[in-house]
């Protein structure tokens, strides 16, 4: 998985790549702009009209260095430079004398968006990961010149204005690309930047991987060769017992739908037995719809009312379609009592925050997966995303449980303070029951002895992965639940395949 690193560290790999490759800082800019080239060769054909904005620091110096080999590649290519209290970097100096003489080059002096307006796509190099102040003067007018341009703009490694480690104020760049060199940042993972990053890519310039993999961090991204490592193969004298015994706790008055997507996903999952406990409306029900589960059947016919015995399941999955009645609210108080870990969802995660007191009950290493909505009831309000993650951490280290935020790039929160953020998934999944499936999928997995964190990691991305296959197929306006639950096995088939 891809390690994120503080602005500090980003540049502390720069230089240590710079001395220990040992490669020149104007080569390794070179590298840089060749990656970036690339890609951008990928997504306009030559003739595009090109205007790139620097100022004259080091991202500039890295657009000089984009639009002398754009100009190579036959792209019409224009170029701002924004002068303030930035000084000239020796690699800016050296890539503004490379540029040939067909690039028009011009000092930024007006505000107006109408600078830009035979430009077709405009390239944002004015600032890069470093910044830690809000933009003003000439670059803030730059900046909203850009945005007002109504054209594409594609950021160099990082929208300008925009901080790498924390929440951002003033004005940023609002890029429809972002080209990322070498890591992701952590501020691209967050939703209140996504008007300001857009779709990012991260691109190889061979910075140094000795200090990859020796700099500390609590942030990750997940990669699919990371997730393959945590799938454990089966050995064929294997069987039903060796994966677990689960025990489902779900379905209420209207709600069995959500009960039968999380056994139904829990299976898919691999888990070896599975019992669901249901209100007795809903035997019928879910041994129709999911013949290979078992049925542990409430003396009530429309709610929770009582606790099954619980000594012969390894884990427990709590909470779709429960609802929150008075009957069920003091079951849970005898389910989490249990001590075996669980996944607790949706109305159990609700009950919890009305039952603030049933908290420090939850047994250590089990799972919660709130959305965002569930989660402030968990822990109150924040100012922005940065703040809501610390909250998250805190919450995994209180409890010594794995909270699972769901959302674009979902989060995984662990007791010991490391946060992983996920790849796979698109917006197709926002549609009632994708979680009522996550959840059933981490709840088979973690019944066959995967550790909580491994639990939610290869659940996550799973679950992730089997949303974009079933996309590729139906279409994210299509897409439904039980669609995720039907990809599931090709998405388990995706990650175990090498390449």
């Amino acid at each position: 998985m891809l390690k994120i690193l503080t602005s500090q560290q980003s540049k502390a790999l720069d230089a240590y790549t710079i001395q220990h490759t040992p490669v020149a800082s104007i080569d390794l800019m070179e590298r840089a702009c060749q990656a970036f080239v690339q890609w951008f060769l990928e997504q306009y054909h030559p003739g595009t009209k090109i205007g790139v904005v620097c100022a004259p620091g080091n991202n500039g110096g890295d657009g000089l260095g984009i639009a002398r080999l754009l100009s190579e590649w036959g792209y019409v290519v224009n170029v701002w430079i924004v002068r303030g209290v930035v000084k000239e970097t020796a690699d800016f100096q050296t890539n503004l004398l490379r540029l040939p003489q067909k690039v028009k080059v011009v000092d930024f002096l007006s505000g107006s968006p109408a600078v830009f307006a035979d430009r077709d796509v405009l390239i944002d190099a004015v600032f890069g990961s470093g910044l830690s102040r809000s933009v003003e003067g000439i670059y803030a007018e730059v900046i909203e010149a850009m945005n007002a341009s109504g054209k594409v703009i594609v950021a160099v490694d990082i929208p300008s204005g925009l901080f790498t480690d924390q929440h951002s104020e003033g004005v940023v760049v609002k890029a429809a690309f972002t080209i990322s060199f070498q890591l992701p940042k952590l501020a691209f993972l967050l939703p209140e930047n996504n008007k300001y990053v857009g779709s990012w890519q991260v691109v190889d310039i061979g910075l140094s991987k000795t200090f990859i993999d020796e700099a500390p961090s609590h942030y990750f991204y997940l990669q699919k060769k990371s997730v393959r490592k945590i799938i454990r193969p089966r050995s064929i004298f294997n069987h039903k017992g060796d994966f677990g015994r689960v025990l489902l706790i779900a379905g209420s008055y209207g709600k069995m739908g959500a009960c039968i997507l999380s056994a139904r996903a829990a299976l898919r999952a691999g888990v070896g037995l599975l019992t669901v406990h249901v209100p007795s409306l809903g035997y019928e029900v879910i041994q129709s719809a999911v013949p290979e589960a078992m049925a542990s059947v409430d003396s009530n016919a429309h709610v929770l009312s009582e606790v099954p015995p619980l000594e012969t399941f390894d884990v427990l999955g709590v909470g779709p379609g429960l609802g929150q009645a008075k009957e069920t609210v003091m079951a849970l108080q005898k389910i989490l009592a249990c001590g075996k870990p669980m996944v607790l969802d949706a109305d159990a995660l609700n009950i919890l925050s009305a039952q603030r007191e049933l908290l420090h009950t939850i047994p250590k290493g089990s799972i919660l997966t709130p959305h965002p909505k569930e989660f402030e009831r968990l822990v109150g309000t924040w100012k922005n995303d940065f703040e809501r993650l610390a909250m998250q951490v805190d919450l995994a280290r209180q409890l010594q449980c794995v909270v699972v935020l769901k959302g674009a790039h979902t989060s995984i929160a662990t007791p010991e303070g490391d946060v992983y953020f996920n790849s796979t998934g698109n917006p197709g999944m926002a549609t009632g029951g994708s979680g009522d499936v996550l959840t059933g999928i981490l709840t088979g997995l973690l019944a066959q002895k995967y550790s909580a964190t491994n639990t939610a990691i290869l659940g996550v991305y799973l679950h992730g992965l089997a949303g974009d296959l079933a996309a590729r197929e139906k279409g994210m306006n299509s897409l439904i639940a039980s669609d995720l639950i039907d990809f599931l096995p090709n998405a388990f088939r995706d990650v175990g395949r090498a390449g």
